[in-house]
């Protein structure tokens, strides 16, 4: 995991990016402190709908109405 300070960050991007492409981490700071890290991105795969389908149970009263005091604290 390479770190770097902000400028080099802003100079060097093209190489940290074919850093991070290849698997590498990098860290930005700012003096001496972490601020940011560059990690390759991951493309999710499509999400299926009823992927679970089978797997959980949702018992009847989930779908009751909330008591007053439970939905009041939604509305603040």
């Amino acid at each position: 995991m390479a770190v770097v300070n902000i400028h080099q960050a802003k100079t060097q991007l093209s190489r940290l990016l074919v850093q991070v492409e290849a698997g590498d981490e990098v860290v930005i700071a700012r003096n001496g402190e972490p601020i940011a890290r560059l990690v390759r991105f991951r493309v999710r795969g499509k999400r299926r709908f009823g992927a679970l389908r089978g797997s959980i149970e949702v018992d009847e009263s989930f779908f009751d109405p909330l008591p007053e005091a439970e939905l009041a604290s939604w509305e603040r």
